[in-house]
Parts: C-alpha cells; sequence; structure tokens
C-alpha cells in the first residue's frame, strides 16, 4: 500500500504542578486556543478542551507519524512559555511532568467531546485524583497508588 490511513484518537489529561489553580476561565480559553495551533502545528487536530483551574482534558486526533509523548512534551513546554510571556503575574505556573493518554475509538468521539466539555460541571462531583484513578480503572491500566500524585 503506497500510503498510510489511519484514525488515531486520544483523550489525553494532565494538570498543573503540585495541582496549583493556575488555570482561570480566562486563561484556560486562550491557553486552549493556543494548544489548537500547536496540534496544528504537529499535523494534528484538537477536537476538544476542557478542564478546571487545575487540569486539562485534551481530545486530539493524531497524524500517523506523531507520538502522544512527543506532542504532549510539545504542547506542555510550548504552552507553558507561551503563558510565562503573556501573562507575567503567572510566573510560577507549570504543568505536572506526567500525564494520561486514552485510545478513543471513532464510534466513541462524541461522547468523550461531551464529557471534556462539561469538566466544571463533573468536578462539582468528583476530584481530579477520584477521576483519574477511574479512568485508568476503566482503560485496563495498573497503577500503584503511592506513586500516582508524588
Amino acid at each position: 500500500m503506497p500510503q498510510s490511513y489511519t484514525s488515531l484518537h486520544c483523550h489525553v489529561t494532565f494538570g498543573t504542578k503540585d495541582r496549583r489553580p493556575h488555570l482561570t476561565t480566562g486563561l484556560r480559553s486562550r491557553v486552549f486556543s493556543y494548544m489548537a495551533g500547536i496540534a496544528k502545528n504537529e499535523k494534528g487536530l484538537l477536537l476538544a478542551a476542557g478542564g478546571t483551574q487545575d487540569h486539562v482534558h485534551l481530545l486530539v486526533g493524531l497524524h500517523a507519524e506523531t507520538a502522544v509523548a512527543g506532542l504532549l512534551r510539545v504542547m506542555k513546554a510550548n504552552s507553558s512559555k507561551w503563558i510565562h510571556e503573556n501573562f507575567p503575574d503567572e510566573s510560577a505556573f507549570a504543568w505536572q511532568a506526567g500525564y494520561g493518554a486514552f485510545s478513543v475509538s471513532r464510534s466513541n468521539l462524541d461522547s468523550v467531546r461531551a464529557y471534556i466539555e462539561n469538566q466544571e460541571e463533573h468536578h462539582r462531583r468528583l476530584s481530579f485524583e477520584e477521576e483519574f484513578r477511574v479512568l485508568l480503572e476503566r482503560h485496563g491500566i495498573e497503577y500503584d497508588p503511592r506513586y500516582l500524585w508524588g
């Protein structure tokens, strides 16, 4: 076959360092727009973005040659730099080192998009830590609770 055909979608989530509440509503929307540009530059597509003051959820369409780890390294580094350059009061801003990445089938894109876009409502009932454990368990990812938030 002379060409590659893919349908690769990922739900990713990561928090601010030490879960600090840096991401105000206004800042979040601007960061999401910036991240959409980063995804596009990496041959991807940001399909949905949501979160709260201390974490984000992204639904990303990946290019066949793009590794999730590489995309997130660029996305986190560039968005952090952009925040520092454009919001001097956020000089202490940083993303956490790790992330969660979960594959999404095309048939589930709409439900994952809705889930991501309703994060503020969702987190009135569930903390990010509880939510992340649920995501890990739902996707069959083994983890040691002692090392989740260290």
